[in-house]
């Protein structure tokens, strides 16, 4: 039998597991670890220069490839810098594991020198987390967080590593599990039948029903399953915000995201529908708006892994627990066991009507001669990029601007922090999904704000050679915040302008990669063609954006979904 120590242990644990890319900061406490990954590894460590980064890295690693992404950091300040990262996982269901350096195990609870008690400071955002009290709970300690991380409804799972479980001079027999086997957590993927059937009768009898899709049907890749269920029942969909490229896009049946700056044609069919199929979405306050007026004439079937999810915030009629791929495949054998139809007329007569709402051209905008507008700029990213690129985003009124105008016709394309809306998640997102995937386009779309939240990462894509493509829209503000502030405290700009502002091009160059700034509309499109003919080169494009730029539909505050702002001037 293979002796050895805990440190080794952790290396060959994960490489047994099958993990590639490890992202992480060294300290104290993990350095065993670290020696051990210096002797022999086959993992590639990324080197960041902020916790929190290696945390979005792992998340955006994960989010375009599915793969769980791993994070290794020291303990006491090393670990509570990830706490922002970790629930950015945990509001958006992204399975990661975060090994962290632990004080000695005879010193926990003494103050010792860089102790924080990580196991309670994280347990409210994570899915599980372990504290290995001896080498030999490693292994079946790291073979469950990524068993737990991933299935189910998956999250994110911290590790503990005390220094003195790690010692290199202890040496354990080692063995990694082939299997899992917990009592206590069994989660199920097949739904009931009984409620198939009772769901998919109910929506042949809708007259006017619609898909409501969220993250929960990218997780569990079911988004063809979406697709062939819509085109058989001349179904509208809408995905969330976090469900983009579920339904293409550009597919006809898509009538756009739906939500507070959804378009108006979902928020109008989601707020007339008789049935909203619900699958792997969550019905959160960016969706339902007021909750006591939501679509009040709707049957709800709500399919979704997390039965804790199911009637948290809205009433299902019929919920159904199980995984989104493995429901839909049910859902397409009842249909064809049962001979369902959809009332064809009826359905003809849904289709008019929302086609007189798309014709309303909700995302339409007025061009100016003096300034680039936002939207003109993800129009012509995405015109350049042909609709193929993986976009991160950080948060605010770009991250708006780019899920309107950037037609997802994929899954895992669109990555952005939905449920936290953590800035400075954009960078480093965008710099893990270009690890996981080198060949593709990885872009981060960001403004002045949140772009120099996690700067710093520039340094770690020169070290790695991570040719990301930086749009950051500069409005000299926090944009969303100032928008807020115009529409609803009578134009009080607090602590929202930004006077200050480094030059983007020579911080670019200062850290060794290629700065362009553009102002002038008319040579937007050939500063993006530059940009993207630079495929080795990390490129920082710093775009002047009108100033006064607001994000339409935006949704009225305690109203019903179809009532919105759809322009300074208009409202529904």
């Amino acid at each position: 039998m293979e002796m050895l120590s805990g440190a080794q242990m952790v290396v060959r644990a994960l490489e047994d597991q099958g993990v590639e890319h490890l992202f992480g900061y060294p300290g104290g406490s993990v350095l065993d670890i670290y020696d051990a990954l210096f002797e022999n590894s086959k993992i590639e460590h990324v080197l960041v220069r902020h916790e929190q980064a290696a945390v979005h890295m792992a998340d955006g690693y994960t989010r375009s490839t599915g793969n769980v992404g791993t994070v290794l950091v020291t303990s006491g300040p090393g670990a509570t810098n990830c706490i922002t990262g970790i629930a950015t996982a945990a509001m958006d269901s992204i399975p990661m594991v975060i090994l962290s350096g632990q004080v000695p195990t005879f010193y926990i609870g003494d103050d010792a020198f860089q102790e924080t008690d990580m196991i309670g400071i994280s347990r409210p955002i994570v899915k599980h987390s372990f504290l290995c009290k001896k080498a030999s709970d490693i292994p079946m300690a790291i073979k469950k967080a990524y068993y737990i991380a991933a299935s189910g409804r998956p999250g994110p799972v911290v590790v503990d590593l005390p220094k003195d479980v790690q010692n290199p001079l202890e040496k354990h027999p080692y063995v990694y599990p082939s299997s899992v086997e917990m009592r206590s957590y069994n989660p199920s993927s097949a739904g009931h039948k009984g409620q198939i059937k009772k769901a998919m009768t109910a929506l042949a009898d809708a007259k006017r029903p619609i898909m409501y899709v969220g993250g929960g049907a990218v997780t569990s890749e079911a988004s063809a399953l979406v697709v062939e269920l819509a085109e058989k029942f001349n179904l509208p969909v809408t995905n969330t915000l976090m469900g983009l490229g579920v339904m293409p896009g550009t597919h006809k049946q898509f009538v756009g995201m739906l939500g507070m700056h959804g378009t108006y044609e979902a928020n109008k069919s989601m707020h007339n529908s008789d049935l909203i199929l619900a699958i792997g979405a969550r019905f959160d306050d960016r969706v339902t708006n007021n909750v006591a007026k939501f679509c009040p004439h709707a049957t709800v079937v709500h399919v979704d892994v997390d039965p804790t999810s199911i009637s948290k915030n809205i009433q299902a009629h019929i919920p159904i627990v199980g995984s989104a791929d493995t429901v839909l495949s049910q859902m397409l054998g009842v249909i064809r066991e049962l001979g369902l139809q959809t009332d064809a007329q009826a359905m003809s007569d849904w289709w008019e009507q929302i086609e007189q709402w798309r014709s309303r051209d909700c995302l339409k905008y007025e061009t100016s001669e003096q300034y680039i507008k936002p939207q003109q700029v993800i129009e012509s990213v995405y015109r350049i990029t042909k609709g193929e690129a993986m976009v991160s985003s950080d948060v605010g009124q770009h991250q708006m601007f780019a899920a309107l105008y950037y037609p997802f016709d994929k899954p895992r394309q669109w990555i952005n922090s939905g449920g936290l809306g953590t800035m400075g998640f954009g960078l480093p997102a965008a710099m893990g999904a270009q690890m996981a995937r080198p060949d593709a386009i990885s872009i981060c779309v960001t403004g002045d704000g949140s772009i120099q939240m996690n700067i710093q990462e520039l340094s770690t894509c020169m070290q790695y050679n991570i040719p990301v493509k930086i749009i950051s829209m500069n409005n000299h503000s926090l944009g969303m915040v100032k928008q807020w502030q115009k529409m609803f405290y009578e134009g009080r700009e607090s602590h929202s302008y930004m006077d200050s502002l480094p030059d983007f091009v020579k911080l670019a160059e200062a850290y060794g990669h290629v700065g362009i700034r553009v102002s002038d509309p008319k040579e937007l499109d050939a500063a993006l063609e530059r940009c993207f003919s630079m495929t080795d080169k990390l490129v920082f494009m710093d775009i002047v954006i009108d100033p006064e730029e607001h994000v339409y539909p935006m949704q009225i505050k305690t109203g019903a979904m179809d009532e919105m702002f759809l322009s300074k001037t208009e409202r529904t």
